[in-house]
């Protein structure tokens, strides 16, 4: 997603809570409760599937999880929104941190925490 789209996308979602005065409830305990919130509504759709069946989801599935993720993206958006931080960049920067504390020679084919593998900085 480039930064135009998740601007756009953010002006677009500050306009509709704004026409609706929904600010007053958009505040970043509020609007962190709804995520955690919709990503438990996500997990719902996954509980009980093998992991191929969490692969290939039949389309009515696919549509309802697609539309579970964007109410994910949407409240992420507005509280990044309310509290002025560039999503994009936090990204970049988190990345980096993760390229560091899992080096591709010690970590590859091996998903285990940072701290579990010896001579880390997490030890």
């Amino acid at each position: 997603m480039s930064k135009d789209s998740l601007d756009n996308l953010n002006a677009r979602l500050k306009a509709f809570a704004q026409s609706r005065n929904w600010e007053q409830f958009h505040s970043p305990k509020n609007l962190s409760m709804a995520l955690i919130a919709e990503c438990a509504e996500l997990v719902e759709h996954f509980q009980w599937l093998t992991e191929e069946q969490s692969m290939n989801l039949p389309d009515a599935k696919r549509d309802e999880v697609a539309l579970e993720m964007a109410d994910i993206l949407i409240f992420l958006i507005r509280a990044a929104e309310r509290l002025d931080i560039d999503l994009l960049d936090a990204a970049e920067r988190k990345i980096a941190i993760n390229e560091s504390r899992y080096p591709v020679e010690r970590v590859y084919g091996d998903a285990r925490r940072a701290s579990e593998y010896a001579g880390t900085e997490e030890d």
